[in-house]
């Protein structure tokens, strides 16, 4: 029923070359100034697009020292993984300790990591690891069906286009990236009580029936999403790993 392109953790581990060995000088009249010694992540992570599309946030990374404070002119380097691409894959951090990055996914559905590393004084890279997740065109159907059916009540967040009713329900709904919970679930458990309502699996009857208004291949799609989004990833979802 599901059309997802599974593909097995271990067989889609993939080696990538970091960015920082490759421009250990920095971007081409550019050298960094000082050494960092933590990275953190400060907006861009966990977002989700098209395979081969662009995400539509910027990754921003953060450099700090080791009090804690921002480092500017440290250099970052980021590597994808798997036809990912970051553009600049390498620069210096500005006056606030920040850099930016676009990142185009690659051309298979699934979790796509990002290395990030800035070079210290001595010892290895300090790194982080930053996931994104790229959509194939089932599982983009089921992210549409999302935003018109399901969102207002499992995402407990309210946004200028939507107020949430998460809150207003009693038992409050999971949100569909909830995967220490939904991926214990099968397939024919989430085509079940999206089509019927909670009370096919005696859960909350607050959960509607949505069986006469969509169709299978939609619910299909709808269960397609849950997967995709899962976090921690779905066994079957396929994860693309880069590393130095």
């Amino acid at each position: 029923m599901m059309n997802r392109r599974m593909i097995p953790v271990a067989a889609a581990t993939l080696i990538a070359i970091s960015a920082c060995t490759r421009h250990p000088g920095g971007a081409a009249g550019e050298k960094p100034k000082v050494f960092g010694a933590a990275l953190i992540s400060v907006s861009g992570e966990k977002q989700v697009g098209g395979v081969g599309g662009q995400l539509d946030q910027p990754l921003v990374v953060q450099v700090n020292d080791a009090q804690g404070a921002a480092v500017a002119g440290a250099l970052v380097c980021f590597a994808g993984s798997r036809g990912v691409i970051v553009t600049p894959d390498h620069g210096i951090t500005g006056s606030d300790g920040q850099f930016s990055a676009n990142v185009s996914l690659g051309e298979a559905s699934g979790h796509y990591q990002i290395l990030v590393s800035t070079p210290v004084a001595s010892g290895p890279s300090a790194q982080i690891r930053i996931d994104e997740i790229a959509l194939g065109y089932q599982e983009m159907l089921g992210a549409k069906l999302n935003e018109i059916y399901c969102i207002r009540c499992h995402d407990s967040e309210s946004t200028p286009e939507r107020v949430s009713n998460h809150d207003n329900l009693n038992a409050k709904p999971h949100a569909f990236t909830e995967g220490s919970v939904l991926n214990a679930m099968s397939d024919a458990d989430l085509v079940a009580i999206t089509s019927h309502g909670g009370a096919a699996l005696n859960k909350s009857a607050e959960m509607p029936p949505y069986g006469n208004m969509l169709t299978k291949s939609e619910i299909a799609a709808l269960v397609a999403f849950m997967r995709a989004v899962a976090d921690p990833p779905y066994p079957t979802q396929g994860v693309f790993y880069a590393s130095n």
